[in-house]
């Protein structure tokens, strides 16, 4: 399902962007993920045990700089997949915004789409910091970190209904969050409720994930949306995985303590 979206403005490097070699590079190369994610977890357990016997990095600049440019990199992403989601969801309605295909090599959004992908494995830098920071690592972030990684090149190598509202839903909390972190970082005072409303939002987002895989699944027997049943498994378990474990985040955070 393709569309050319006339009325949004793309840039030149939108334009000039090979979305066909993107998502051939994707089929090709997406087991990756899993190495990657390996090493990652290698890095984790090995990277707490040598800090065991170190005393703690301050690296509150290179903090700063690094959740900087991941606010600035997920503002212009949010920015520019929520307009051509919004164009989507004005002009077409909703089961087209969800079953739609054009996000992946359409106008604007493609390179949007790619670039959300292959930035989940740069952005298990944040762990880095934490570790050599000495700061608490719960389970939430680690698990996070892979699934997400590991579910994003699953799915963008297939192109499958759904990724538009997944994506740009990312780009737009992330846009907050690293944001609040850089805020933090740099010493600015923050207040707490800007904290829960991240976390408010996390949560939202992943509710909404759940409703759009049941809508995919749904339009999927009907022919009018292209995916297969072991993505929506796997994108369902880890949605409804990642609402129990940001609502007990929340809960533990702060209902428990007030």
């Amino acid at each position: 399902m393709n569309m050319s979206v006339l009325t949004l403005q793309e840039y030149e490097f939108e334009k000039q962007f090979n979305e066909n070699e993107a998502i051939q590079w994707m089929q090709e190369n997406w087991k990756k993920s899993f190495l990657v994610s390996a090493l990652y977890a290698a890095f984790i357990f090995g990277g707490r045990h040598v800090m065991n016997k170190r005393a703690k990095f301050e690296l509150r600049k290179p903090l700063v700089l690094w959740s900087l440019s991941l606010a600035v990199f997920s503002i212009f992403g949010a920015l520019r997949t929520g307009a051509y989601m919004l164009y989507i969801l004005m002009t077409k309605g909703l089961k087209y915004s969800v079953c739609d295909q054009g996000f992946y090599n359409g106008p604007v959004s493609k390179f949007w789409a790619y670039a959300f992908v292959l930035s989940k494995a740069p952005e298990l830098g944040d762990t880095i910091f934490i570790i050599l920071r000495k700061q608490k690592l719960i389970f939430l972030h680690w698990y996070h970190h892979i699934t997400v990684l590991l579910y994003s090149w699953y799915s963008y190598k297939d192109m499958v209904a759904g990724g538009g509202w997944f994506m740009t839903m990312n780009y737009g909390v992330h846009s907050v969050m690293y944001s609040y972190y850089a805020l933090r970082a740099a010493g600015f005072r923050v207040s707490r409720k800007f904290a829960m409303f991240i976390t408010l939002s996390q949560i939202t987002q992943m509710l909404v994930g759940c409703v759009v895989n049941y809508l995919v699944f749904h339009w999927m027997q009907q022919d009018q949306c292209y995916s297969h049943f072991p993505n929506i498994f796997w994108s369902s378990l880890m949605y409804l995985s990642y609402l129990v474990l940001f609502c007990h985040f929340f809960f533990e955070a702060y209902i428990g303590k007030m």
